[in-house]
């Protein structure tokens, strides 16, 4: 008896469906694509639990007849591409003709459509794959509804996430499609609250402010590049002078209106600000690449989120020398590294023991010296500790029997890292004039919900409506010009936890973010008593030896291990 059997289209749509439909977001992006393909200026999204309950897609696009609204949701049906040429040279956001027989074999849908200027078109409603029922109905463009994703297969509804989370993917999804269509208005509702509300502008500058807000695009600048040889073009925007995340967020990059994610463009972005970033900073960028469709291969993976070029090495380069060239003419100076030898002290001391536990400290000082010997004078007072910048971050200072060399930005971060963590030693400062800032649709609401957990570590901020948060006080050592990219990035790091993180954790994890975006950046030189507190508070830390993420922020050499480096032992 063979064991080979033919799956039933039924299996076969819903095995489709796991490739395809990962999570409401997924579907979300299919049928915002499809709206875009219609020739749609307006796209409604609405959704119920998070998409899980309720997808809702509204345009006013081309519409379909009655004989191509009983076709469409059939396996490998579109109108996107009609031979095998037409596969080397995608210009559609959707040519697979999966999607929504994937869709519709996997939750409970209602099509309501009618062709552009007719005012009569049908409605076709389909449960689990099977059709229930058609019938005329008055209505413009199409809507398309999706109920209870994943209603019949049970193992995938499981592996959804929360409401919110699901959301929070939502709202990048629909962010992303309305980059690339500025053109085109979106909005987003959830539970009848409206999320996103974008009319159609002119251009992509105007699209970014009505999402990020003006306050985003002041740290930007402009892209732009045509190039003949590749047949490529650009726009967008990218980090200017002191624009940075700590955390890969607000990083955007699509290919001929498709979001896409790749690699060895990134890499090229980020070589571009070699000598600009610190290792441990990232800078935005929304670029929009134009390309050739014959050029590209978009036939890769269903999600189409990756893509092959015909020429890669030279696009890859186009696109570093383009940035690069941009970075050196408007990028001001003051990025180079700082190389300069600062001590400080009034007296000259040819060393310094400290003793750590009750504020004595011995020096060494000339004449205590003899020809053969040193001997330490104890003196019964409270003679800071002397140290000299080596460059860069590192700071060096004797200690005990040996010296020490610590890396300032790691040290401080490690300071701020327990203050933070403890609840103490980090007041909440209350700002004079509150201020306004104007977020993605996606942060905002992640900053909404973890509100009160914020309170803890010092911020008091508020809704102020509109994608708007009204913040009126901070932690005290957080510097109010950098505000928004660190609500930005506190907003990444929560979303990167799982919805069954411990709260201890998550706040573990803002006080490491808080810290590392807090703390003195590189290449900054601090004032004598700013090196002095912090050696002191690195002193009381309860590791002073790394910083939270586990780096090295104190080495310690005794005299033994000179004797052994000078090979003198």
């Amino acid at each position: 008896m063979s064991g080979i059997k033919i799956l039933s289209e039924i299996l076969q749509n819903k095995i489709a469906a796991g490739e395809v439909i990962e999570r409401p977001a997924s579907i979300v992006k299919e049928l915002v694509e499809n709206s875009i393909d219609a020739d749609s200026t307006d796209i409604r999204v609405d959704v119920l639990k998070g998409g899980k309950r309720l997808i809702r897609v509204s345009d006013n696009g081309t519409g379909m007849d009655r004989e191509d609204t009983l076709l469409c949701f059939q396996k490998h049906a579109t109108s996107k591409i009609t031979g095998e040429d037409d596969l080397f040279r995608i210009s559609t956001m959707g040519f697979r003709g999966e999607a929504l027989s994937s869709i519709v074999s996997v939750s409970k849908v209602k099509l309501k459509t009618a062709p552009a200027g007719i005012s009569e078109g049908t409605e076709i409603e389909i449960t689990g794959g099977k059709v229930q029922s058609v019938r005329d109905v008055a209505t413009m463009g199409t809507t398309l509804e999706i109920r209870d994703i994943f209603f019949n297969v049970p193992v995938r509804k499981r592996f959804l996430k929360t409401d919110h989370t699901e959301l929070y993917h939502i709202i990048d999804c629909v962010t992303r499609a309305a980059i690339a269509n500025p053109l085109t208005g979106f909005s987003l509702s959830d539970a009848g609250k409206k999320i996103m509300s974008l009319h159609p502008v002119r251009t992509l500058k105007e699209r970014i402010a009505q999402i990020f807000g003006m306050e985003f695009m002041d740290g930007l600048m402009e892209v732009n590049l045509a190039d003949e040889n590749t047949g490529m073009s650009l726009e967008g925007f990218v980090s200017g002078q002191g624009n940075f995340r700590k955390r890969r967020s607000n990083q955007y990059l699509f290919l001929n209106g498709r979001p896409i994610m790749d690699i060895s463009l990134r890499h090229a972005i980020y070589r571009a600000y070699e000598g600009v970033i610190s290792g441990d900073e990232h800078p935005v960028f929304l670029i929009l690449l134009n390309i050739d469709p014959e050029r590209v291969d978009v036939n890769v993976h269903p999600s189409k989120r990756e893509v092959r070029f015909l020429e890669k090495e030279r696009i890859y380069d186009t696109l570093l020398i383009s940035l690069r060239d941009i970075l050196r003419k408007e990028v001001l100076p003051g990025n180079d590294t700082v190389k300069a030898l600062y001590s400080y002290g009034e007296n000259k001391i040819d060393s310094l023991k400290v003793s750590s536990g009750g504020g004595v400290y011995g020096i060494d000082r000339p004449e205590a010296v003899s020809q053969r010997d040193s001997e330490t004078i104890w003196l019964p007072c409270n003679v800071e500790k002397t140290f000299l910048y080596i460059g860069d971050v590192f700071v060096a200072y004797a200690d005990m029997d040996g010296f020490c060399i610590i890396d300032h930005h790691a040290a401080h971060e490690r300071v701020l890292y327990e203050k933070f963590r403890k609840g103490t030693g980090v007041d909440s400062c209350g700002l004079l004039f509150p201020v306004q800032l104007r977020l993605g649709a996606k942060e905002y609401s992640v900053l909404l919900e973890y509100k009160d957990m914020l309170e803890k570590i010092g911020f008091d901020i508020d809704d102020f409506g509109g994608n708007t948060v009204i913040v009126r006080s901070i932690p005290g050592v957080v510097d109010q010009e950098g505000l928004e990219g660190l609500l930005m990035d506190i907003a990444a790091s929560i979303m990167d936890f799982r919805a069954s993180t411990p709260v201890d954790d998550i706040m573990d994890g803002l006080a490491k973010r808080i810290a590392c975006h807090s703390s003195v950046r590189g290449r900054k030189i601090l004032g004598r008593e700013q090196v002095l507190q912090l050696l002191r508070d690195l002193d009381s830390a309860e590791d002073p030896h790394h910083c939270p993420h586990g780096r090295p922020a104190r080495l310690y050499f005794s005299i033994d291990d000179l004797r052994k480096m000078f090979e003198r032992k």
